[in-house]
């Protein structure tokens, strides 16, 4: 019998075809009852030592080339995530076939626990999708913003939201009452779900905001003009029948993180991520039912989407969710030496603040695979994380645009800095101004072909901005906005974001190499390399240096040649910074990538 890989692991459902449930149903048991998985399911991996690289094995591929080869993903003309996978996840729970993993683990940090099944997150979904329709009033396709900190709440409303067909818009506590209100009118959102803390900024911005009908607030206190949604949970009917979405209906908008503009609302369907994050759960992250998934992004940003919703619930693993108020090392590097946590993904920012740490009291017991994504880590970081704990840290590359784009992948040898290679959902090219292939070796823009047939796993558009969307292309391919060049080898690296190329004295030179070279100084806690007007050069290249605090005493001066030197010895000597300026801390958007423009466009505003 022949299964495609979608109908093993998602579980598609196809309208008037009900033998296909069934089927994955069987699938599934299958999978789960092999020698093959009961092997696979135990705990820790075999690692090579290969030279100055390591590599794991694998569980659900056996290497990179058939893995590409052999992926195939199917769109049917209805899926929705919460039916076709959640509810059969449900069903295969009952039947004693899952390992005894939660879905969903969730800590507050001080002793409060909630340790969902998939049967549990089902009944409470349900639940909280009937206050949507009900209390709400809410209407499929209708848009909910939903600002909530990590709390069990947040993964409630994700679900809640796919029941019922609303487009959920999710956003960081962290945003302002000029960030709140922009969402609220841009987005044109009929409800709003918010934190105590929250709501009281919501409340000095709604009346502006002529869409909204409805408002729910998660907190143990009530709030006057919000509805209470702890109360009415308690009320609310389990009894809810999921909507029939078509693949391509809007799931979820996206505001993007604003790095260099407004932020824009990127629209996802059911099957770009609900289908196409199968990509990132069953071969980046690697996950089995078994693993315990903790990522560790804001719930205001795609990759949580990436990383704590769908791509560990495809493959039925448990996500792992700790409150964290705030970034401590100390805090992360207890958490994952006490909880059985197997995959951990978080920022290359957090894993710069761990190789800091004393961890040498630290034994993760339970650990085994390591990733990160958002901006490119270094090597550096990634060489004092393998000497502190003997894995290697897997670099993805993706956007709030797409699911992941390239990777490193467990069973290839990773070259410190690069991306890996592309994921089986793209064909990721490098591409001239005129859109034409270049090969390995030349710098040009990177691009996937999304002609003729658009991947699953890429948005539909930019809502409200037409232009703004057909600027993403060109000829037969879709923009990432970033510059790179391939390698003999396949492996994909990635210079700048397009408009962070600096030219000086007539060579490109890409911040990031600039950067990584600064890292490996002691003295340099953190930088951001952009342009800098020069009269003889043009632009050259400047360096904004957070320093260490053993360093901070020390003669800026002579601490300035210093590394300077240091990084005409580390990288080609042409790309030094020839200004160096210390300051205190780098400005960052609220998703804490650092905002290169706003440095750039301070030196060019001098002028």
């Amino acid at each position: 019998m022949s299964l495609c890989l979608s109908c093993v692991w998602i579980g598609v459902h196809r309208k008037n075809h009900p033998t296909k449930l069934t089927l994955s149903l069987v699938t599934m048991e299958i999978l789960l009852r092999s020698q093959r998985f009961q092997r696979l399911a135990i705990p820790g991996l075999m690692r090579v030592l290969q030279k100055d690289y390591r590599t794991a094995t694998p569980q659900n591929f056996s290497d990179y080339e058939s893995m590409k080869k052999g992926f195939k993903l199917e769109t049917p003309e209805y899926f929705n995530f919460a039916k076709d996978v959640l509810d059969q996840w449900t069903d295969v729970e009952r039947a004693g076939k899952r390992p005894p993993n939660p879905a969903l683990w969730w800590t507050s940090g001080s002793g409060e626990e909630v340790r969902w099944s998939f049967e549990e997150l089902g009944s409470l979904s349900r639940k909280f999708a009937n206050i949507l329709t009900e209390a709400c009033a809410l209407q499929r396709g209708e848009r909910v913003l939903a600002i909530l900190p990590r709390v069990p709440e947040w993964w409630l409303a994700n679900v809640a939201c796919l029941r019922t067909g609303t487009v959920l818009i999710p956003g960081t506590t962290q945003l302002t009452q000029k960030d709140i209100l922009y969402r609220l009118q841009a987005s044109q959102a009929k409800c709003i779900i918010a934190s105590e803390a929250v709501a009281l900024a919501a409340d000095a911005v709604v009346a502006k905001c002529e869409n909204l009908r409805s408002k729910l607030i998660v907190s143990e206190n009530p709030r006057d003009g919000w509805g209470h949604l702890k109360e009415m949970m308690k009320h609310a009917s389990d009894s809810h029948t999921c909507v029939e979405t078509k693949h391509d209906e809007t799931m979820t908008i996206y505001f993007t993180s604003g790095t260099t503009g407004a932020p824009k609302m990127t629209a996802h369907t059911h099957s770009s991520f609900g289908l196409g994050l199968s990509v990132n759960g069953r071969f980046w992250l690697d996950l089995q039912p078994s693993d315990v998934m903790w990522n560790t992004s804001d719930t205001g940003w795609a990759k949580s989407a990436w990383s704590s919703v769908f791509s560990p619930w495809i493959q039925g693993a448990c996500v792992f969710a700790h409150c964290l108020p705030e970034f401590e090392p100390t805090s992360i590097l207890q958490i994952l030496s006490t909880f059985p946590i197997t995959v951990f993904c978080s920022v290359p920012t957090v894993y710069r603040m761990l190789v800091r740490s004393d961890m040498t009291s630290c034994k993760f017991r339970s650990l085994k695979h390591c990733v990160t994504a958002g901006e490119p880590i270094g090597p550096e970081v990634s060489k004092q994380w393998r000497d502190k704990t003997g894995l290697d840290i897997y670099e993805g590359y993706g956007q709030t645009e797409t699911v992941l784009i390239c990777g490193n992948f467990k069973g290839m040898k990773i070259k410190p800095g690069s991306m890996g290679k592309p994921s089986p959902a793209f064909e990721v090219k490098i591409l001239d101004a005129n859109g034409n292939v270049l090969p390995p070796g030349q710098e040009g823009d990177i691009g996937l072909q999304v002609l003729p047939n658009q991947p699953v796993g890429l948005f539909t558009h930019y809502v409200d901005n037409p232009t703004k969307t057909a600027s993403t292309l060109r000829g037969n391919f879709y923009l990432t906005g970033d510059r790179g060049y391939i390698d003999e080898d396949g492996y994909f690296w990635f210079v700048a974001r397009s408009d962070d190329i600096i030219l000086s004295s007539g060579y490109r030179i890409g911040p990031f190499e600039v950067e990584s070279a600064l890292s490996e100084h002691p003295a340099v806690a953190e930088s951001a390399v952009v342009s800098s007007p020069d009269p003889i050069r043009g632009e050259v290249v400047k360096a904004f240096i957070v320093l260490n605090p053993d360093y901070k005493s020390h003669g800026q001066e002579r601490l300035k040649k210093e590394i300077q030197e240091h990084v005409k010895k580390t990288t080609a000597p042409y790309k030094y910074p020839r200004k160096v300026e210390f300051v205190q801390e780098l400005p960052k958007t609220i998703s804490g990538k650092i905002k290169r423009n706003e440095l750039r466009k301070k030196e060019w505003e001098t002028i």
